[in-house]
């Protein structure tokens, strides 16, 4: 089982309101949670969290704004996570609360450690190598054109639009 997050570039969502008053929503609505785009280094971002299984086929997705953290994703995808010898996931998910979790559940985590840990984690390279399969996963989603552009402004309709190419490429 695979864990990891992508950028999904959205010039088409139109995040941020040009001017006041000429008709243009702003990227919040009252009392809404937003679209889920937020600013980056590389501009107006939605990040797509992921869970695949060993061949690399997606079976959750967690969506959130460009510049929220990697462990907000993995939080909210650690609930339904199967049982599942392995999890692979890059340094952004490097926790010691998300190692312990996956310990309580009888998962073995191979994640590599963020640079600035002062202590150096160790775990398996050799099977770390294996986490291409959901970088090529993220890569065949993100040729659907819908989901590399985000036309959606909705994060419902975007998630669903996702899932559907997920749907169409892994399990059909």
């Amino acid at each position: 089982m695979q864990l990891t997050s992508k950028r999904i570039h959205c010039p088409a969502a139109h995040a941020k309101h040009v001017r006041e008053g000429h008709g243009v929503q702003p990227a919040v609505e009252k009392g809404g949670r937003g679209r889920r785009i937020g600013q980056t280094k590389g501009g107006m971002n939605t990040k797509l969290h992921a869970v695949t299984d060993t061949s690399g086929r997606p079976f959750r997705f967690f969506i959130s704004a460009g510049q929220v953290s990697d462990y907000t994703g993995a939080a909210a995808l650690m609930n339904g996570l199967p049982e599942a010898e392995w999890l692979l996931a890059d340094r952004g998910n490097d926790a010691d609360w998300l190692r312990e979790t996956l310990i309580d559940k009888g998962t073995k985590p191979c994640i590599p450690g963020r640079k600035s840990r002062t202590k150096t984690v160790k775990y398996d390279k050799r099977r770390y190598k294996r986490r291409n399969r959901i970088e090529r996963m993220f890569g065949r989603i993100k040729d659907w054109r819908r989901v590399a552009t985000r036309y959606d402004r909705c994060p419902k309709i975007f998630l669903s639009a996702i899932a559907r190419a997920a749907t169409v490429i892994f399990w059909l």
